[in-house]
């Protein structure tokens, strides 16, 4: 619990499955905080953090978007994430600022697919949640059947902070518990003593001197550490249970004094890039120690470094300009023209928490499109304006098709297309349309695979040693660099060049796709030291360049894969599939033909669930399958997973780029560069 009077910051973040009612619960937070006089309403478009034209046309969140209000003597820094799964990527790069969370589930439609997903971050990331239960108003709310819903689904160490009345109706409201309710004491004894062993003693040695405020400590300190999750029931639209709900974001999750931090050395992570009206970058960061002032000089992603020109700080409402953000805040900085989210301003964070780690929270995209301009000569145009978009979707992956003369994105859903094209349209002028949309799969190292090119031998035209040596990585650990030769063997540069061009490289493997989770080890190195003739002028041919070992790289890099052996991963959903039970018979050989596999098999009533795993590629199909097979009543919540070996022939990506297919060719071909 806080007891301290001085000023403290809680970078709060709201998260909940699309159409749950997270942003009418900002808005809400932020009436009760008196930073709003009316409530805004998503369906009018009138909501304070859905500021973007296509967010009031749609009625949903695409960009998160940050407000400030005070509890207290907290200030809470309060980011509005999107909910639909396409948008993902929005909440990916919150994650790694947060000091807490509040997960909104609906009363009504309960947990679903997107909801699992992200407690099951949240908790991996140890970013302390409470869980509001919204809609109790609404016709269908539930309580009971909820909660164990909720501690099957989601998590097990929940803690019902109180009960709601007159569910499904206007009237509905919320009555927390108290110290006086043996059947609330005794549950906060159950869960919080399965992680305290001390607490667990005091109650089998003296259940009566278990006070109530020693288990109020506990449970203060149990929730910050994201062992257990307080659930609140309420309503957005009506305000019910906010009251308690703020109560316990000010007590249960912890807030920051950045005074102790605030001379440290400047650090902080860039979690959102947007465009001002002048076009210029403005970065959101949020500063874990230091301060940042206007004028200063700023290192940032790891060799760049610009002047800060202007800066704005939340607080009770919306940035407002200041001259410092320091530690705790979150701020916006003008002036840093390279700035990319994820980015590590100043010195990189020493104590290892949450932040600039690089390492993605949830899956990658799995779908793929080519994006056409509606005029062809609108092809330049597009390429910057996309450019533009993936500076502030780092998930929106881009690849230059020179071959063909053309732009693939990638992409969770089509939803993010139709944003994407509407975008271009009302920002850049651009009318698009898109090809089908593909499946992305990658592919996984097999074993292990070493090659070489020396300097001047076997018609090397360029003047660089590079040896490269591919083996299997752990999932999920991404693709390792590593060095068997002395640093000092050649200038560093040389070495960058070699590991950036590596990580390049590998977008494309053997079959064309984006190669993951694996180590590469750099076995040969060597260069020709720069050398000029007798009048002191440089010799460009006798002398070796970064630009010899970018072009050399992907020749070893390949070679080295083929004899590693590689293997087309495709990416699989979870599925959870409810239906009447009189259409059970029907629905397993239609998850057959579209190579669905069910591991679990219910009855639920008058109902069948059935989870499991299906292609990412068959999902839509399944989607448009059901209503017709279950007469419009079943339901099915899909995320993706994992990634699993493609049965069969592997499908092949068509390459983008003029990397080495074939040795001879590619040696011929570049064979006059240098002589």
């Amino acid at each position: 619990m806080h007891t301290s009077s001085t000023p403290r910051t809680l970078n709060l973040g709201i998260l909940a499955h699309v159409d749950a009612g997270k942003t009418s619960l900002t808005e809400r937070l932020l009436h009760a905080a008196g930073v709003i006089d009316e409530i805004g309403r998503v369906d009018a478009g009138t909501t304070r953090t859905d500021s973007l034209a296509l967010e009031r046309q749609r009625g949903i969140t695409i960009k998160s978007a940050v407000v400030s209000f005070a509890v207290d003597d907290v200030t809470v820094n309060l980011i509005d994430t999107p909910g639909h799964p396409d948008f993902i990527a929005e909440v990916e790069r919150v994650l790694s600022v947060l000091d807490g969370a509040v997960l909104v589930v609906s009363a009504v439609e309960g947990v679903q697919a997107q909801t699992r997903v992200l407690l099951r971050t949240l908790r991996r990331l140890r970013i302390p949640t409470l869980v509001f239960v919204n809609k109790i108003d609404r016709r269908g709310a539930r309580h009971e059947d909820l909660l164990r819903e909720i501690a099957e689904r989601l998590v097990p160490d929940i803690v019902p902070m109180g009960a709601p009345r007159d569910l499904g109706g206007r009237e509905g409201a919320f009555v927390p518990f108290d110290g006086g309710d043996p059947s609330f004491t005794a549950r906060l004894v159950d869960v919080l003593a399965a992680h305290d062993d001390d607490l667990l003693s005091a109650y089998v040695d003296d259940e009566a001197g278990l006070s109530y405020r020693r288990l109020r400590a506990a449970l203060g300190a149990q929730t910050g550490r994201a062992l257990v999750h307080p659930v609140y029931f309420g309503s957005a639209a009506t305000g019910a249970g906010v009251a308690e709900l703020v109560a316990g974001i000010r007590e249960l999750l912890p807030s920051e004094d950045g005074t102790p931090l605030a001379d440290a050395p400047a650090s902080g992570t860039v979690f959102k890039v947007e465009r001002g009206d002048a076009g210029e970058k403005i970065a959101y960061v949020r500063m874990f120690a230091g301060t940042v002032r206007t004028r200063d000089r700023l290192p940032f992603g790891g060799g760049r470094e610009g002047k800060v020109t202007a800066v704005s700080v939340f607080d009770r409402g919306s940035a407002t300009p200041r001259e410092e953000v320091r530690a705790g805040q979150i701020g916006k900085l003008w002036g840093l023209g390279d700035i990319r989210i994820g980015d590590v301003v100043g010195v990189p964070r020493a104590d290892g928490r949450r932040g600039g780690s690089g390492r993605h929270h949830f899956s990658p995209p799995t779908l793929e499109t080519v994006v056409v301009p509606a005029r062809p000569g609108d092809k330049g145009a597009l390429h910057l304006a996309l450019t533009q978009l993936a500076e502030q979707d780092p998930l929106i992956d881009l690849r230059q098709d020179d071959l063909r003369q053309e732009v693939h994105v990638s992409l969770y859903g089509e939803v993010q297309k139709e944003v994407i094209e509407a975008t271009l349209l009302d920002e850049y002028g651009i009318a698009v349309a898109f090809r089908e949309t593909t499946t992305l799969c990658v592919e996984r190292v097999t074993g292990s695979g070493a090659a070489h090119e020396i300097i001047d031998k076997d018609d090397n035209p360029f003047l660089a040693t590079v040896g490269l040596r591919v083996d299997p990585g752990v999932p999920g650990s991404g693709v390792e660099f590593r060095l068997e030769v002395e640093l000092g063997s050649m200038p560093y540069a040389f070495f960058r060049a070699v590991e950036e061009t590596v990580r390049e490289s590998l977008r494309q493997g053997v079959h064309g796709w984006e190669v993951s989770d694996c180590v590469i080890t750099m076995t040969h190195s060597g260069y020709w030291p720069r050398q000029s003739h007798a009048h002191g002028t440089f010799d460009k041919s006798m002398s070796s360049t970064a630009g010899d070992f970018r072009q050399m790289t992907p020749l070893v890099l390949l070679s080295a894969l083929r004899r590693a052996g590689t293997r087309v991963h495709e990416p699989l959903h979870r599925f959870r599939l409810s239906v009447p039970d009189d259409v059970f018979g029907w629905l397993l050989p239609a998850l057959s033909r579209l190579r669905a596999i069910p591991h679990t098999q219910s009855a639920r009533g008058a109902s069948y669930v059935v989870e499991g795993e299906i292609p990412a590629a068959r999902v839509h199909a399944l989607e448009q399958l059901l209503p017709s097979l279950t007469r419009g009543e079943g339901e099915l919540e899909s995320a993706f997973e994992r990634y699993a070996p493609v049965r069969g022939e592997p499908p092949i990506r068509p390459r983008t780029d003029r990397n080495p297919l074939c040795r001879k060719e590619y040696l011929r071909e570049v064979a006059g560069v240098r002589r």
